[in-house]
């Protein structure tokens, strides 16, 4: 399957929209993408995972690393995700305490500008 990224800004934003699955295949790109955000110097980022059919552990260390990469430059790293599927991962790990997880992109970036 393959992994569907667009990127777009709004506000201090950077909105990272993913479709497909994040594996231990596709995740690479991902972890490319959010390096080269933050390289770029946005250090606000929303991902919408609203797109996304599985995540593994692959990706959600993916997003962990970015996460740190944003707090090392004082950013913040929020989630879109209404999926109980994708929810449910991020609740048995106890990630639902380290990422902000919003119910729309208009939220997260509402919300995480706090």
């Amino acid at each position: 399957m393959e992994l569907g990224i667009d990127v777009s800004k709004t506000d201090s934003h950077a909105v990272v929209d993913v479709k497909g699955e994040i594996d231990v295949y596709t995740a690479p790109k991902l972890r490319e993408k959010l390096i080269e955000l933050v390289s770029e110097g946005s250090y606000d980022v929303v991902v919408n995972l609203e797109g996304v059919d599985f995540l593994d552990s692959t990706g959600l260390g993916v997003l962990v690393g970015a996460l740190k990469r944003v707090k090392a430059h004082d950013g913040s790293l929020s989630l879109v995700c209404t999926q109980d599927k994708i929810l449910k991962i991020f609740k048995i790990t106890g990630l639902t305490k380290v990422f902000p997880i919003h119910a729309s992109v208009a939220e997260a970036t509402g919300a995480s500008s706090e």
